[in-house]
């Protein structure tokens, strides 16, 4: 169903009290690098752990649209609110993989059951009787703190040729938590390691990597769990981003005012505006192609280019802004200073790499493969 014919979850509407609530608390967030019970409360209340999850299982089965708006409204007070309630909302995707079995144990007492997922492949599991024998270390685990559940990408022995990698589920109290998340932005998204130690994971809790990065996913026919993950492109990573930079400019151009209100910082501060508002279409488009369910190449390497290019443009525009707050901007108690950090920690994300995202699958869509 196109974007523009799905009903709203709610989800949206309900940003505006978050953001209220975060932007309140995220001083306190910043500094104790972790976010209170109650945002993390309200984030879950709000809808976005359920925004993905299958209706049959009490979901919402939502929009990617609709998603972005919200993490964006939510990462104008609070880029680690929004980050952490993104891949909440992202994890109940990635979860839609597992078997019914496994899907109805996850959201068994809840769709609003709050997952946390490592997604680079990092441990290893063997086949043995009743499932998977599972060990390995998962670094920048958003969230995990927050987590009932968490998934983690595991290598396993392929039947022939190289090993494979699969997904596998675990509950809370199943793995321990190492604290060393200590980037200088993003502080309160708990990105911390996971470590699990050969622990038995049942088959229902496992499913194949391929499913999600091919899109093809064996166990629900909705359109929503059947997107491929370079469709998805950035979405979880730079729609905060955006939100961070629309609350950089809220802070900034609260500084210019009295004799600070010059035409040169004017036009800084336009220019900023519209390298942001640029940046938003980008991901908007993006969000808009992953609700339209086109997958042709063109498409597909598009919203990596456009994730890239958004996160280019946010980082640019944010440095920009502190330029133009000049030291005021900086105090430990200004917004401002926090925005820009969270933008420049956020923006160094692999997803949101040229290199290693969007410049050869966009390159060979405009130029064709290259020749040997």
């Amino acid at each position: 169903m196109p974007a523009d014919q799905q009903p709203d979850t709610g989800t949206a509407d309900a940003a505006e009290a978050v953001r209220a609530l975060a932007a309140r608390c995220a001083a306190d967030a910043d500094t104790t690098r972790k976010l209170s019970r109650e945002v993390a409360d309200a984030v879950r209340g709000a809808g976005f752990a359920r925004h993905f999850v299958g209706r049959e299982h009490g979901g919402a089965e939502g929009s990617f649209a609709e998603l972005t708006r919200a993490v964006v409204t939510v990462a104008r007070g609070c880029a680690s609110t929004a980050w952490y309630a993104s891949l909440a909302a992202y994890s109940g995707r990635i979860a839609s993989h597992l078997p019914r079995e496994g899907r109805e144990a996850v959201w068994a007492d809840s769709p609003d059951t709050v997952i946390a997922t490592g997604l680079m492949p990092a441990g290893r599991a063997v086949k043995v009787d009743g499932g998977w024998r599972l060990s390995g270390r998962w670094g920048y685990v958003s969230g995990i703190d927050l987590a009932d559940w968490v998934l983690v990408c595991a290598v396993v022995p392929g039947a022939e040729g190289p090993p494979a990698m699969r997904f596998f589920a675990l509950p809370w109290g199943t793995w321990t938590v190492e604290n060393t998340w200590d980037s200088v932005g993003m502080r309160a998204t708990g990105s911390h390691t996971v470590t699990v130690e050969d622990a038995l994971v049942a088959e229902h809790f496992s499913f194949d990597r391929q499913e999600l990065l091919t899109g093809r996913n064996s166990s629900s026919d909705r359109p929503v769990h059947n997107m491929p993950l370079q469709a998805v492109a950035g979405l979880p990573f730079v729609a905060p981003v955006v939100g961070a930079a629309l609350g950089a400019l809220d802070a900034a151009a609260a500084t210019v005012t009295g004799r600070r209100r010059t035409p040169a910082g004017e036009v800084k501060l336009v220019r900023a505006a519209g390298r942001i508002d640029a940046a938003r279409l980008l991901v908007e488009q993006n969000a808009d192609t992953a609700d339209s369910h086109r997958l042709d190449r063109g498409l597909l390497a598009r919203a990596e280019r456009n994730a890239t290019t958004a996160a280019e443009l946010l980082r640019d525009s944010a440095g920009q802004l502190v330029a133009l707050a000049g030291t005021g901007g900086l105090g430990e108690t200004h917004a401002l200073q926090r925005h820009w950090r969270d933008i420049t920690s956020a923006t160094s994300h692999v997803a949101l790499q040229y290199e290693t995202s969007a410049a050869k699958s966009h390159a060979n869509a405009l130029l064709g493969p290259a020749e040997e």
